[in-house]
């Protein structure tokens, strides 16, 4: 369902990139300046919210179309629902482990790799045929992030390793999702199929990794009120993408990603002190004009302008 167009396309984008880039910092804020070093219980309780508020909302609005009209049997649950879940359990896993080693900045330029190793998924299991012009492109976004990992002030390999699994583990599950899913989702009820089997998962690891160690004080530690609002803002990151695709286009979300990217590494080094250097600057650019090649190879702009803007008439040549 498209959400009604009712401000500018700039509006949705700042509005997504405000919360996108308020999720990571949050997290950044709790893991590393909080010195909270439960990763695990944190996503676990993002999805556990994420689970109650979903089922709320499918009872009582609108907003989660495909979650309402959805024709999921247990029996497609435990073939596309449950798996896909397990390897976005893991993503989100590793993903959050890395904060308590690395810069925000190196996280979001290893990041860069991740429509990469998509790529190099789908021609693995047939999805896509490989080609020249995609090969030079992947070749240009992994020298590019080869070189910003070189010039890593504060290179930690175990920080290296988990974010390289958290990548994996999320190309992976947009690879499976192609693979498996049959029905198209909207975010939100995408959510509310996923999160109860990845709160599971989670929790299961929580319960081995984390669990001994946590004591009802690092709890009290961050308060109610963090706890909440952390949750929140991730939640409410899922209505931003709704209402972002649904008043622009997924190409807008992925260019809008890259200058979310930007604004998080120079937010990085004025919040958290992380020091970019002049070799990363120069690698992640050359990533970043490779992964941007790659995204728009097949775009029209001009007719996508004319859709994102709502223009009828076709634009002077």
């Amino acid at each position: 369902m498209a959400a009604e167009k009712r401000f500018h396309p700039s509006v949705y984008i700042a509005v997504w990139i405000f919360f996108s880039s308020s999720v990571i910092l949050y997290n950044k804020y709790i893991l590393s300046t909080l010195d909270f070093a439960f990763p695990v219980f944190l996503t676990t309780w993002h999805l556990v919210f994420a689970t109650i508020v979903t089922r709320i909302l499918k009872s009582r609005t609108n907003l989660l179309p495909a979650a309402k009209n959805s024709t999921m049997t247990w029996t497609k649950y435990m073939r596309s629902v449950v798996p896909i879940g397990l390897f976005f359990s893991g993503s989100l896993i590793f993903n959050n482990i890395a904060y308590l080693y690395l810069s925000v900045s190196f996280i979001q330029m290893l990041k860069a790799t991740t429509p990469i190793v998509v790529l190099t998924l789908s021609f693995a299991t047939g999805l896509k045929e490989p080609n020249m012009q995609l090969f030079l492109n992947v070749l240009g976004v992994v020298v590019g992030v080869i070189i910003a990992s070189i010039g890593e002030i504060q290179f930690v390999f175990i920080g290296f390793a988990c974010q390289a699994a958290g990548i994996l583990f999320e190309s992976a599950r947009l690879v499976l999702v192609q693979k498996l899913m049959t029905e198209q989702m909207d975010p939100l009820s995408s959510l509310y199929f996923f999160a109860p089997v990845c709160a599971v998962f989670n929790g299961i690891v929580f319960l081995f990794k984390e669990y001994p160690t946590m004591t009802w004080a690092d709890i009290e530690g961050l308060g109610a009120f963090t706890l909440l609002s952390n949750a929140s803002v991730a939640l409410l990151l899922n209505f931003a993408v709704v209402f972002l695709i649904g008043c622009t286009s997924s190409l807008v979300l992925t260019l809008s990603g890259v200058l979310k990217d930007l604004i998080l590494i120079v937010l990085s080094m004025v919040l958290f002190g992380s020091v970019t250097t002049l070799t990363q600057v120069v690698g992640y650019g050359i990533a970043l004009t490779f992964l941007v090649r790659y995204k728009t190879l097949s775009i029209n702009w001009k007719s996508e302008y004319q859709r994102i803007m709502g223009h009828d008439k076709a634009l002077p040549k």
